[in-house]
């Protein structure tokens, strides 16, 4: 049986496979993150469970509406496995100190950093994202409400 981590043969693993972000987003589960650039910019965006199924779930981004599958809020951790360094750290965040899975991945001179909780199932609590060493923007989970 294939491992349900692993969405292409050329990738790295998920940190969590689609059953598992469906069990743990369930409706009314909210998140709210801050991003920060280097110009100084701060964005809050709310991201909430509104319907969920066994396929997928209706979310609301910032006021607006769509509809994902499981597999593919999954596949949004999907990377190349020749570009992709997985290692396990804690992080201490405005949720507390998280145990996580921290996903690098290098495309030239930019890299993108993920840092998965392992226990909440979903989108990275930390994203940064630089180029030439140098942080270009920055994500925080700062919220995150289960119903």
């Amino acid at each position: 049986m294939p491992d349900p981590h692993v969405m292409r043969s050329d990738h790295a693993p998920t940190p969590f496979t689609a059953e598992e972000i469906r069990a743990g987003c369930p409706e009314g589960r909210t998140v709210i993150s801050v991003t920060r650039t280097s110009d100084g910019a701060n964005e809050t965006s709310v991201s909430r469970f509104v319907r969920c199924d066994a396929t997928g779930a209706e979310i609301e981004n910032d006021g607006i509406l769509g509809r994902a599958r499981w597999s593919d809020l999954q596949a949004h951790a999907s990377f190349p496995a020749d570009e992709t360094t997985i290692t396990s750290e804690f992080i201490d965040t405005g949720l507390g100190r998280l145990d996580c899975l921290r996903y690098s991945v290098a495309r030239g001179d930019s890299v993108d950093e993920f840092w998965f909780a392992r226990n909440l199932p979903g989108m990275p609590v930390r994203y940064r994202s630089s180029v030439a060493g140098v942080v270009v923007s920055e994500t925080d989970v700062v919220a995150n409400e289960m119903p």
